[in-house]
């Protein structure tokens, strides 16, 4: 084994095993777009899924079906009708919905059967169950239109689905809903995803679709080399929402984003919006800090904030130590309170756990994240990962195409995260007078 791929995997595995640790035992929701199954990226996605199913993850997949639907129907001689961004499901429609389904089961179970030697998923054994877990009603008749056979969830078979996923099964789910009398709805699987991520209050929902993610501050597309916003706290995702037009098509920018919304109001902390056209998404984003699509966050539960003037006191308190020991450069109560507005903050119940304040220099398009700080009783529970993500998320709103710290003891944490080493040259012209050459801090950036 080259000493070449010993230096590349050790630190790279490194890197991923909190992950594994943090994800163990949770439960993800996923929703399958019918394009990825059409665009022939079953087979990846499918090992993917087992990969992490086997790192602990309890999984729930829903399906989508929307291309085969209307491939049937053109079979048939029928055109798909849609209004407001619903199918009309007439009985044509239905029985177009139950073909499409029944043989994307089977693919879909076949996918997970395949245990071939030197795979990916050589010697697992990914039980699938499936079953009528979902209770539906009629959409009826909106603004005159008749959806007929088009349905909306009613209720989800919370501890059917619960007791398949302690057997250490995966549990399939179609987008077919089933009211008390027998009758079949076809539903949309973006609705059947989310309606089951708050049933169980999932720890994850992700959506595996055409889009790449979300973009809430657009820069110029010349300059933009990340067209997407990574994450997105809830309140900015419900306020773009906000200023969209009702959504009807899969590529409007809220089709997925108002479900991830509204698993993130009923108490899903976590939904995503993934690109199934890159090789593994899934991986990287639930197993690399920076992912490959976009997260929407439900910020309330971690505390994360701006600073105001109320909380100068606590940031004091929290740095001291660390100035003492000469990690951190000594700070004022003066500076400290002259640039409050510069900071961001974690807290719980009332207490600061970490801190960082960004310094933007417009005319270099790019600003220092200093005093980034992390309370020793909350390291290794990511509060310095949110401050980052905030930090990060607050210079890309301004503009700025990086940012930078000066650090001499924790180059390696930075490292991890994207930041690369370069010379203090560098710097911008007014940092750099300001650079102290006897400390020797290491200069890092990162790429916005």
């Amino acid at each position: 084994m080259s000493a070449v791929f010993n230096f590349t995997f050790v630190p790279w595995f490194r890197a991923v095993a909190p992950y594994i640790h943090m994800h163990r035992g949770k439960t993800f929701v996923v929703g399958l777009t019918g394009e990825a199954i059409a665009a022939g990226k079953l087979a990846n996605i499918a090992t993917d899924l087992a990969l992490i199913q086997s790192m602990g993850v309890k999984i729930v997949l829903v399906h989508g079906f929307r291309p085969q639907v209307n491939e049937q129907l053109r079979v048939k001689g029928y055109e798909p009708r849609y209004a407001q961004g619903h199918r009309i499901t007439d009985e044509a429609a239905l029985d177009a919905a139950q073909e499409a389904a029944g043989q994307l089961r089977y693919e879909i179970e076949a996918a997970f059967s395949q245990g071939l030697p030197n795979t990916p998923m050589a010697g697992s054994k990914v039980r699938v169950i499936s079953g009528n877990f979902i209770t539906a009603r009629p959409m009826g008749i909106i603004d005159g239109v008749d959806f007929k056979h088009t349905g909306v969830v009613r209720k989800v078979d919370t501890a059917g689905i619960s007791h398949s996923l302690d057997t250490g099964a995966l549990v399939l789910i179609s987008p077919f809903g089933f009211s008390p009398t027998g009758e079949a709805f076809n539903l949309a699987m973006e609705e059947v995803a989310t309606s089951v991520a708050i049933a169980l209050q999932a720890d994850k929902l992700i959506f595996l679709t055409e889009k790449p993610g979300i973009r809430v501050h657009p820069t110029e597309p010349e300059s933009d080399d990340n067209p997407i916003d990574t994450e997105i706290p809830l309140a900015e995702a419900q306020a773009l929402l906000s200023r969209l037009p009702p959504p009807e098509l899969p590529n409007d920018v809220g089709f997925y984003l108002r479900h991830c919304v509204s698993a993130c109001l009923h108490g899903v902390e976590r939904s995503h919006i993934l690109p199934f056209a890159v090789d593994g998404s899934l991986l990287l984003e639930v197993y690399v800090h920076d992912g490959i699509g976009t997260m929407v966050v439900d910020e309330k539960l971690e505390s994360l904030r701006e600073a105001t003037h109320d909380d100068v006191g606590g940031i004091l308190q929290l740095i001291e130590p660390f100035e003492k020991d000469g990690t951190l450069v000594k700070r004022s109560r003066t500076e400290i309170e002259r640039d409050i507005e510069n900071y961001t903050i974690v807290e719980h119940d009332g207490v600061i756990f970490a801190c960082a304040a960004l310094y933007p220099y417009p005319e270099a398009k790019t600003a220092e994240m200093a005093a980034l700080t992390v309370s020793p009783q909350s390291q290794g529970q990511g509060d310095g990962e949110k401050i980052l993500k905030r930090i990060e998320q607050r210079a890309r709103a301004i503009g700025l195409q990086s940012i930078f710290v000066l650090t001499t003891r924790t180059m390696h944490w930075f490292i991890k995260r994207g930041f690369q080493p370069v010379d203090p040259e560098w710097l911008p012209e007014a940092r750099k007078r300001k650079y102290n050459w006897d400390r020797k801090s290491q200069v890092l950036v990162k790429k916005l």
